[in-house]
């Protein structure tokens, strides 16, 4: 018996990537595994990414990796994107990648005050941050306030890693600014108390991720897809908001667009929750973002699971085929260009080929208990 499709394969369309073409809208999301032994990715990550990437999946972001600072993640196995040990592997990463026929990007990440003391894999370097405070916004003398002589630094670190990707192979890159670590720590208010530049009111505070912005596009040249990862909601905060409003994204948005963003990934929670109900009852965070910068977005929240992430009771029932009515209405309006799918293709590296055949009934669910058994 024939099975039914879902009606408008709007995910399944082709689109442009920079000067690139992407053989579908959808993207692997950014999820941390911590999987490569003293920060080098091996032949299981490769294979990992490949699996995707050969059952659908256009863009690849990898899970976020550490830039060249001694502080920048919590975990001895978590990638880093310095030393050439790593950067070989990442090399093969990005060959099976597009042998498979999809394109990868990397995420660039620093966790910034996520980070406790004594993680590995430097337990003595001290968690850094905008302010030495903590992620609930109180002072601690265990986090070290970051000097501007080591923001300028730290800059830097992002654009080697930037230019190191171009080198390598890569098709562009993410700049990991969401969810309450090292930039986001900048753009909040409650993380950053700085006195000069690089705080202050909300365009100020966007100082730090513009110059990284501007640092990258030096290094990577005119041509390279920067992406930047933002959320509203902190680790620490569901409710937390860089904006409250329209106009006040708007302030937070335009430093980054004059920067040399390319693309802004959007993360949300829960893809078909609007952003400013009081503006627009169904306009998301996405769309906001693409109708204040005229840039190209990424949408992302609970998309492929049946059990909406952090689900209540009012939301825990929402299924599947109704996000994807969602998504397939509001690309048609054209409120977000590409759509980033996260634990679905944890669970099933199939996830895409079986959306494609009709064959959503056979997917793979994820649960939390099995995702370390995940490849």
């Amino acid at each position: 018996m024939e099975r039914k499709k879902y009606v408008g394969h709007t995910l399944l369309q082709s689109v442009s990537f920079g000067n690139e073409m992407l053989a579908s809208r959808l993207v692997m999301a950014p999820m941390t595994r911590g999987f490569s032994p003293e920060g080098v990715p091996g032949e299981n990550v490769a294979q990992y990414y490949r699996n995707r990437a050969e059952n659908g999946v256009a863009l690849i972001v990898t899970e976020g990796t550490a830039i060249n600072h001694p502080a920048a993640v919590a975990g001895a196995d978590i990638p880093r994107f310095y030393g050439e040990d790593a950067l070989n592997g990442w090399s093969k990463v990005v060959s099976e990648v597009h042998q498979a026929g999809g394109k990868i990007i990397p995420q660039l990440w620093h966790v910034g005050a996520a980070r406790r003391v004594g993680s590995a894999p430097n337990v003595d370097s001290p968690p850094v941050s905008p302010s030495g405070m903590t992620l609930r916004g109180r002072k601690n003398e265990k986090i070290k306030a970051l000097t501007k002589k080591e923001v300028t630094e730290m800059i830097d670190a992002y654009a080697e890693a930037a230019a190191n990707a171009k080198r390598i192979g890569f098709d562009g890159i993410e700049l990991h600014g969401a969810h309450g670590y090292l930039i986001d720590q900048f753009l909040w208010e409650v993380t950053n108390k700085r006195t000069d530049e690089y705080g202050g009111d909300r365009s100020e505070r966007t100082k730090f991720a513009a110059d990284i912005v501007r640092a990258c596009r030096k290094a990577v040249g005119h041509d390279f897809p920067i992406v930047f990862r933002y959320s509203q909601w902190k680790s620490t905060d569901y409710n937390a908001k860089l904006a409250k409003n329209s106009k006040e994204l708007e302030q937070f948005l335009t430093p980054l667009v004059e920067a040399g963003v390319d693309i802004f990934h959007c993360s949300t929670r829960r893809i078909w929750e609007p952003e400013f109900i009081d503006e627009d009852p169904s306009l998301s965070l996405a769309g906001w973002t693409k109708r204040i910068t005229k840039k190209p977005t990424i949408a992302v929240g609970s998309v492929g699971i049946n059990r909406a992430f952090l689900s209540n009771q009012d939301n825990e029932n929402v299924t599947i085929e109704e996000n994807l009515k969602i998504i397939d209405e509001k690309i048609k309006a054209g409120e977000f260009d590409y759509v980033a799918v996260g634990r679905a293709l944890l669970a099933d590296s199939e996830w895409a080929v079986k959306l494609k055949n009709g064959k959503l009934d056979q997917v793979n669910h994820y649960t939390k208990e099995a995702e370390k058994e995940l490849i």
